[in-house]
């Protein structure tokens, strides 16, 4: 096979292990090591062709170990120097190629490999690629499975010799924390304990995140009794590591009021996302999350334009509108509204936040990196100063209905079998039919999809319809201020798509039905 099948967007994902999907292996151990080792040929031409240092990472999934000691036979196969950090974040991971290692003071890396993926099940993994500029590219990542491509046509042997690998181990995330520490030191200016007083806890849900407690919150001064799932777990025994899940979502919450803490926190498996809640048991996620952080960006940087996806409420727009920021909306995938954000700073217009409503989020100070641990860091300098987070966001306006629902595609009924084709002609169908619905109407300006805004007496929202990053879905987001709102865009959408037999529309169905 060629190793552009695992290629997802900006990223390696596939699966890794035997599971009752039945579903076929395709990361392998072989695939790994060729991965790790076209990075190491891509990262040194970069670097004038010099042998280059590279970090190994990886969350806590039951195949990363395996996979990261192929990935460091590849890496060494090649010529190049490895390090392994055994687990770890993936912000992590990236900032070993900025911070020098308390360990070693020459230990900034030029390129580093987190082995994770993210929140989906057990039995899948991933690789994710970071230089000292960021994350790779989608366009990047196409030029490694080329090139791994090549490395597996000159060495087609399926097995991988580690044992004579050469590791050395550093233990870096001691490093990470100790600058998450200082941001929360400095932020805060209360000596060395800016946390006591202050019940934090923390649900790592058996992922990378458990580091939080014992190397960021402890120091400080917090008390974080209450704190669970924090012993890494491959198997994610007590819930997904996902603070969007609802099970994580309402473990987390419970645990909140029952040890009456002043915040709990939720991170995903490698800790780029992170949820909270309040002691009122409100959750801080999606809307409620991004305005909390878009406070505390405009306090700092009065004006700034904070960048979201495009499925952010209109209550949060007016919302950071109305505390003097300008709130731009863009394309889905945590990629594309950092990019938006850099572009924008680069051509003179300051945009400090870049934020998904997964809870993907990156502030320009911390170089523009998607850190769920960074984001809390934000809200924690906040409370140490004695603000209630609750209290930032109480003229937020909330949608009285919000819902999302995903159209399978029926790839055999598009004639060519162009996805990407037939989702374009379906928005252009939508496109035009608005125009010509009552009540409705196009925004002046959309990155993705279709979006149309409804007026009160025909739903009192919106909807927006478009073509999924990685699946064969289309999803619809729809959001109302009046209850039934929802019904009536779902009910007018529903006469629209009529006839249309490339959707599988039972999911539209089964809403208006219910």
């Amino acid at each position: 096979m060629s190793y552009s099948n695992l290629q997802n967007g900006s990223d390696i994902r596939g699966i890794a292990m035997d599971n009752e999907t039945g579903a076929s292996v395709n990361l392998t151990n072989k695939a790994s090591k060729d991965l790790a080792g076209a990075f190491a040929k891509w990262l040194s031409k970069r670097n004038d062709n010099k042998k280059v240092k590279i970090a190994l990472g990886r969350d806590s999934r039951l195949t990363g170990e395996a996979l990261l000691k192929a990935a460091a036979a590849g890496i060494i196969a090649q010529g190049h120097e490895v390090c392994d950090f055994g687990i770890a974040s993936t912000p992590a991971m990236f900032m070993s190629t900025v911070l020098a290692s308390d360990e070693d003071d020459a230990a900034t890396f030029d390129g580093s490999i987190m082995i994770t993926a993210s929140h989906l099940p057990y039995y899948r993994n991933g690789l994710k690629f970071f230089t000292k500029e960021g994350g790779l590219e989608k366009g990047d990542i196409k030029e490694l499975t080329e090139l791994a491509d090549k490395i597996l046509a000159e060495n087609p042997e399926k097995s991988v010799d580690t044992s004579s690998a050469d590791i050395k181990s550093i233990n870096f995330m001691d490093t990470y924390a100790s600058y998450l520490q200082k941001k929360i030191r400095d932020g805060v200016g209360k000596g060395d304990k800016p946390l006591e007083g202050l019940h934090i806890i923390v649900d790592a849900g058996n992922g990378a995140g458990g580091f939080y407690v014992t190397k960021v919150l402890e120091p400080l001064g917090a008390d974080t009794s209450g704190s669970q799932f924090l012993t890494p777990d491959g198997r994610f025994p007590n819930h997904i590591p996902n603070p969007e899940n609802k099970e994580a979502a309402e473990s987390i919450k419970k645990a909140t009021l029952d040890s009456k803490a002043d915040l709990g926190i939720i991170f995903d498996t490698d800790v780029d996302r992170a949820g909270a809640v309040l002691p009122s048991g409100k959750t801080l996620t999606r809307n409620d999350l991004i305005a909390v952080l878009s406070m505390i960006a405009l306090s700092e940087h009065p004006g700034t334009t904070i960048v979201t996806d495009s499925v952010t409420s209109d209550g949060l727009h007016d919302f950071i509108e109305a505390h003097g920021g300008k709130h731009k909306r863009f394309k889905r995938g945590y990629r594309n509204v950092i990019d938006e954000s850099i572009r924008l700073n680069n051509e003179g217009i300051d945009s400090q936040l870049a934020i998904e409503t997964s809870g993907h989020g990156a502030f320009k100070e911390n170089y523009f990196l998607d850190d769920g641990a960074y984001l809390m860091v934000k809200l924690l300098i906040e409370m140490g100063k004695g603000k209630k987070l609750e209290e930032m966001i109480k003229d937020l306006s909330e949608p009285c209905e919000s819902d999302e629902i995903r159209f399978p595609v029926y790839a055999d009924k598009i004639e060519g079998g162009d996805l990407q084709l037939n989702g374009d002609r379906i928005l252009k169908m939508l496109e035009e039919a608005a125009g010509k619905v009552e009540g409705w109407s196009l925004p002046e300006s959309n990155y993705e999809g279709v979006r149309v805004n409804t007026d009160k007496d025909h739903g009192d929202g919106w909807l927006l319809l478009r073509k999924s990053l990685h699946e064969p879905i289309m999803p619809l987001n729809i959001e109302s201020n009046t209850k039934g709102g929802n019904l009536i865009m779902a009910t007018k959408l529903k006469e629209i798509l009529a006839g249309e037999d490339t959707l599988d529309q039972s999911p539209l169905d089964a809403f208006i039905g219910k």
